[in-house]
């Protein structure tokens, strides 16, 4: 069977803490005239607007604008994902999905990267920029597995390296390049031909994009930080991944910080409830006094003493726990 040829035109960024910046610096050095589609996912807190599109949009040459559910993707455009909405590709249309958080984000940069992959396969180019944890790495395997090719900012010019150290270990054919050199790449890969196979190349090498079905793997004995349900674990390449039932999906890293952050949340609630035990006992206490039952009134205050005791370890335990994630920044929130 003969090969039929292609570009890589399609083109998927992930980005998350630092990214505003990094994405600014790519749209400016794109040119007017990419032969390709450009997708970008950078993590955002779910409520309020973006004005991510309007940043790039003065950023550089093409336009940039959220991308809407069912619109046709065409060349020399940039399409962002919006606000807790999934960013998907299809055949020739953007699909924007409500579906469980990967990695505790929607949009997730994994959710974007795979379904780009088996959608597209070799037309792919994958670019990873500054961002925390590991989101994105399992999506950047998948390009490459599927013949797409992967670019990764450098991890020691990252304003937060996490994302493309963690692509970088586990990704070792991509272009791991400086930001000033990622856009000519592109333009490169966009411009460059790449034989595609007569037949549908085998996928067993790739992770398939996360579907409500986690039972394929081993129960791992943990339960999803978002909804509390049993955790099973599949390792890819190297990587292992966490899903639960309800479709709730996790690398290695982002799985520890939501855990970190659920343990955090436990340990205030934990707190709230010791602190306005001491207050109901306290009163108590004032109460039998005043009615002279002195002996009650004694063992209200032992209890008082014991609630102190114990919440003043839950506040230490708070005080000492390491922050998960770095802060988002004022112009990451936009």
């Amino acid at each position: 069977m003969g090969l039929l040829s292609a570009t890589r035109d399609i083109v998927v960024v992930g980005a998350s803490a630092g990214g505003v910046e990094a994405l600014k610096s790519m749209a400016h050095d794109l040119s007017e005239d990419l032969p390709a589609c450009v997708f970008v996912v950078l993590h955002l807190p779910p409520e309020g607007r973006s004005l991510l599109p309007e940043i790039l949009s003065r950023a550089g040459p093409l336009p940039a604008r959220h991308a809407r559910d069912g619109e046709r993707f065409e060349h020399g455009t940039l399409y962002v994902g919006p606000p807790d909405q999934h960013l998907e590709l299809d055949v020739e249309t953007i699909r924007l999905s409500r579906g469980p958080r990967e990695n505790g984000y929607r949009p997730a940069v994994d959710r974007l990267f795979t379904t780009a992959a088996h959608v597209h396969r070799e037309r792919v180019t994958g670019v990873i920029l500054s961002g925390a944890l590991d989101d994105g790495t399992v999506g950047l395997s998948n390009v490459v597995a599927l013949g797409g090719a992967a670019i990764i900012q450098d991890p020691d010019e990252a304003l937060y390296p996490g994302m493309p150290s963690n692509a970088a270990a586990y990704v070792p054919d991509a272009h791991i390049l400086l930001l000033e050199a990622i856009a000519p790449a592109i333009a490169a890969l966009a411009t460059s031909p790449v034989p595609l196979p007569a037949r549908p190349r085998h996928t067993a090498g790739a992770a398939e994009p996360m579907s409500s079905d986690a039972t394929g793997g081993t129960v791992s004995g943990l339960t999803c930080p978002e909804c509390s349900g049993a955790l099973w674990e599949t390792e890819d390449k190297g990587i292992l991944r966490f899903r639960c039932r309800v479709g709730h999906a996790y690398t290695v890293e982002s799985l520890v910080a939501a855990q970190g952050a659920s343990l955090e949340a436990a340990l205030w609630t934990a707190l709230r409830a010791l602190e306005e035990r001491v207050a109901f006992v306290e009163r108590l206490r004032r109460r039998f006094t005043v009615n002279g039952r002195h002996t009650t009134a004694a063992r209200y205050e032992a209890q008082a003493e014991e609630a102190r005791q114990q919440a003043d370890v839950v506040r230490r335990a708070l005080g000492e726990l390491m922050p998960t994630a770095p802060a988002v920044t004022v112009a990451e929130r936009q």
